[in-house]
């Protein structure tokens, strides 16, 4: 839920209505999706993932991000216009993103975050 909470904060594109019951009900299903769904699609893609060296690997996490928004009604992908950024010479400019490319932002930036929180854990 947590990592939910801040990917939406960060990325205006991946956005819930409802508040706490929302996301709540939303990791629920997003931990029911991980232990039943993830594993499925990981050896039907093993193949696919063999010969990425493993980048393949977050077209599951994308998956699961999308099957998550088809369950819960609430949380929706929308396409977003990313202003730029430019800090001390570095720039990235302005770009506007796809609802393809909000998913695999936020797919990355969830599971960059939920394995920090594992790695707090342990």
């Amino acid at each position: 839920m947590v990592a939910l909470v801040v990917t939406a904060e960060l990325i205006p594109g991946l956005t819930y209505t409802g508040g706490f019951r929302t996301l709540a009900t939303a990791a629920l299903i997003f931990m029911l999706i991980n232990f039943l769904l993830i594993p499925l699609i990981k050896i039907l893609l093993l193949p696919l993932n063999l010969l990425t060296l493993g980048m393949f690997a977050w077209v599951t996490n994308i998956l699961a991000l999308y099957t998550l928004t088809s369950f819960v009604p609430k949380i929706k992908l929308l396409p977003y216009h990313f202003p730029g950024f430019e800090y001390q010479g570095f720039t990235i400019p302005s770009v506007d993103l796809a609802t393809l490319w909000v998913a695999i932002l936020a797919s990355f930036l969830i599971g960059v975050i939920t394995h920090f929180l594992h790695w707090l854990i342990h």
